[in-house]
């Protein structure tokens, strides 16, 4: 078991000189705490926008917007317009691809973690409360204010995800990414029971249903900016462990050059550590599946089973508390069995909910709202354990970059599963279809990551290994 306390490891511009004095134990539970509300801040992007209102309302304006044959043409391509939100994501996500790389880059080599992620969250923040002025058949508006939010949503996310390693001993790590990923569900679930009141009270307060959905999606904005504030003000400039590679300066003056060729380095330097990519590739394919899931969920409840508007927010406020418990419950079964074994089950619970989602009658929302449940128990549990995992396989000072990898396929930031959901529904004209096309990441995310020898890929890098693997 390791000794180390990581509450010097991120003090700004000073490398880890030993033990830490008594009092940095205050220091770091504060750091956790900033660090804590920020998946708190987020994940009201996550769960309000992706996972409720734009994935239905966005349809429904470019439905409004389509051609005869149901078709819209953006760019000049004729999809159809029941395809547009899926693919929008997918564009939005291999767009992010580029950024985050050379982001976690750039973060590594300047140490200025927090300056770029909250930079990024503000601009999140602001492309989503201009999705109040997405109206009428303005689908296009909505695609650009997407991709602009899932863009900086992915960047930031990635970059927060750098500090776990310095934020959590390495037996400690399952717990406080567990804590963190409670703490955003608790976020996005409080603001969704916001939002469901305005929704379903917009008669009363004199508003359309568009309206309020539009106001439901600033909101989400606005929570984002609000609680970013505290980040900024508690988690230090930079994160990582071996901070004084991150602090290096910048080759002739020019970060950008430098970060590009540090992330050819990182490129070429992952094919020195093949089972971290192994593991990496099982959890690009296992969490692109749950993250269309999550995605599309309201899209296929609304779609194909006739769900109403009240029902599908509160299918996902449901998900949002049960995932709280799930997120703690399962952290506490990986302390016992191991983070490995605990994933491993939860791919079987999902594999099971997607069968049943597939047979689930229409028009029936108390089945609607126990596949809900299903979901949560295992949704939070499965990524938080898969977050703190992977930060044991990363090579000490390349939190960043490793993570902007990782994020490829996480909230939000899937691109696999939606262009296959898309797909799907555009060949057979069912949402049933499309969900069950998804089983195909599970089974083979399971299978993948079944032939990763997590302690050994521990070793290989240099960490320390956890008592329980």
């Amino acid at each position: 078991m390791s000794t180390t306390n990581p509450a010097t490891a991120h003090l700004p511009d000073d490398p880890p000189t030993g033990p830490p004095a008594a009092d940095d134990g205050r220091a770091l539970r504060r750091m956790q705490f900033g660090w804590y509300v920020n998946d708190w801040a987020n994940a009201a992007f996550s769960a309000t926008v992706l996972t409720v209102f734009l994935g239905p309302y966005l349809t429904t304006v470019a439905k409004e917007a389509a051609d005869a044959s149901g078709d819209v043409h953006p760019l000049g391509l004729s999809i159809r317009a029941g395809s547009f939100f899926p693919y929008t994501v997918s564009f939005s996500v291999l767009l992010s691809v580029a950024v985050m790389l050379l982001t976690g880059t750039l973060a590594d080599r300047t140490g200025r973690h927090k300056e770029l992620m909250c930079g990024f969250a503000y601009l999140g923040s602001l492309a989503t409360m201009g999705m109040f002025f997405l109206d009428g058949d303005r689908y296009l508006l909505g695609g650009a204010l997407l991709v602009v939010a899932n863009i900086s949503y992915a960047v930031s996310v990635a970059l927060s995800y750098a500090y776990l390693p310095g934020l959590a001993s390495p037996d400690e790590r399952d717990r406080v990414s567990s804590k963190g990923w409670a703490y955003g569900y608790a976020g996005g679930g409080l603001l969704l029971i916001a939002n469901l009141a305005v929704f379903q009270g917009h008669d009363a307060l004199g508003l359309d249903s568009g309206t309020a959905v539009r106001i439901c999606l600033a909101s989400a904005g606005l929570w984002w900016a609000l609680f970013t504030v505290v980040p900024l003000l508690r988690l230090p400039s930079r994160a990582g462990i071996a901070p004084s590679r991150a602090a290096a300066p910048a080759e002739d003056g020019k970060p950008a050059t430098g970060s590009l060729r540090e992330l050819a380095r990182t490129l070429r330097g992952m094919r020195e550590h093949p089972l971290t990519l192994l593991y990496l590739a099982a959890f690009l394919c296992y969490n692109d599946g749950i993250q269309t899931v999550v995605s599309q969920a309201s899209l296929y409840g609304s779609e194909e089973l006739g769900m109403e508007q009240t029902s599908l927010v509160t299918a996902v406020l449901l998900v949002q508390v049960v995932a709280i418990g799930g997120a703690l419950l399962l952290g506490r079964i990986a302390h016992r069995y191991g983070a490995k074994r605990t994933i491993l089950g939860s791919l079987v619970g999902w594999v099971v909910t997607l069968a049943l989602g597939y047979f689930m009658p229409a028009h029936q929302p108390a089945w609607f709202y126990a596949l809900a449940c299903m979901i949560g128990l295992v949704l939070g549990g499965s990524q938080a354990l898969s977050r703190s995992l992977f930060s044991h396989l990363i090579p000490p000072g390349r939190e960043a970059e490793y993570f902007s990898f990782y994020k490829i396929s996480d909230r939000g930031t899937s691109w696999m599963g939606p262009l296959v959901f898309g797909l799907a529904y555009q060949l057979t004209g069912s949402y049933r279809s499309a969900i069950i096309s998804l089983l195909v990441f599970f089974v083979i995310g399971f299978a993948v990551l079944l032939k990763v020898p997590v302690r050994r890929a521990i070793e290989a890098v240099g960490n320390p290994v956890p008592e329980r693997l």
